[in-house]
């Protein structure tokens, strides 16, 4: 069973919770119920399409299945303020708990702290009370993994109500049949990441090779593996808008500093 396997083994179980009636109500009332949502993809196009640089979404994340603890005891609400002093066009926080160590309460205060930053969500979603889950806790953006859902139809279900909801949606793609897929749904902002899920390795070459299939009015986003400002550079150089930085971050002795380089990579868009 790989890694992504037992991933989605527990969230199915999460999610049988969401269905109970009293919990699902609630959670439907709460996303009917939510103030607006800050504009994430907006933002990004604001950054790498007006100002001409690459928009970082930069991550709160405490551990990943491949490397372990990461930043276990770091601090959701004073990572997201140092992150937005940085300029991070939009910030993604891990609410996975039992393989990431994330929760809601991350998002949460991630959001509190940093006023005007969008805030992304980043969980394993498959069902549509997840949609109403991520809205009701405060998120401006919701992330489908194309390779976490294979029935096509209810991918472009869950991007249909994310979108109904005023969610902003990455859809994540790994290789060309995912970005197909992808693509299929209608997605205006779609990531390719440089992590298989089935090994938890990574390769920037995989997403150098897919960015050029990226129609040129749809957001690009290249995730995992971005560990420097030369790994922005390459990048940026084949063509992505914005890059989703979680693990140099979280390490790094400065990481408002590491943002603000980052951002200062200029883009060199797709034809």
């Amino acid at each position: 069973m790989s890694v992504l396997d037992e991933i989605l083994a527990i969230k199915r179980d999460e999610v049988t919770v969401l269905h109970q009636p009293s919990t699902r109500e609630t959670i439907r009332r709460g996303a009917l119920e939510s103030g607006p949502t800050r504009g994430f993809e907006a933002r990004l196009r604001e950054r790498a399409r007006d100002g001409g640089t690459l928009a970082v979404i930069a991550e709160i994340k405490r551990r990943s299945p491949s490397k372990g603890d990461l930043a276990p005891d770091l601090d959701a609400s004073a990572l997201a303020a140092e992150y937005e002093r940085g300029g991070a066009a939009c910030l993604s926080v891990l609410t996975d708990r039992p393989f990431f160590g994330g929760t809601v309460s991350d998002l949460q205060e991630a959001r509190a702290s940093a006023s005007t930053t969008p805030v992304l969500r980043k969980d394993f979603t498959i069902d549509p009370d997840q949609v109403y889950e991520t809205r009701g806790i405060g998120a401006d953006a919701l992330l489908l993994i194309v390779a976490a859902i294979p029935d096509d139809k209810l991918l472009r279900d869950l991007y249909a109500l994310a979108v109904e909801l005023s969610l902003d949606v990455l859809v994540e793609a790994h290789d060309g049949d995912e970005l197909d897929r992808a693509l299929a749904t209608g997605a205006t902002c779609v990531g390719v990441n440089a992590r298989n899920l089935e090994s938890f390795a990574e390769d920037l070459g995989v997403v150098e090779q897919l960015v050029a299939r990226i129609p040129a009015e749809v957001v690009a986003i290249a995730e995992s593996a971005i560990r420097s400002v030369a790994d922005a550079e390459r990048v940026a150089a084949a063509g992505f808008d914005a890059v989703l930085v979680g693990e140099a971050l979280v390490r790094a002795p400065d990481a408002a500093a590491l943002v603000h380089d980052l951002a200062a990579v200029p883009v060199h868009g797709r034809t």
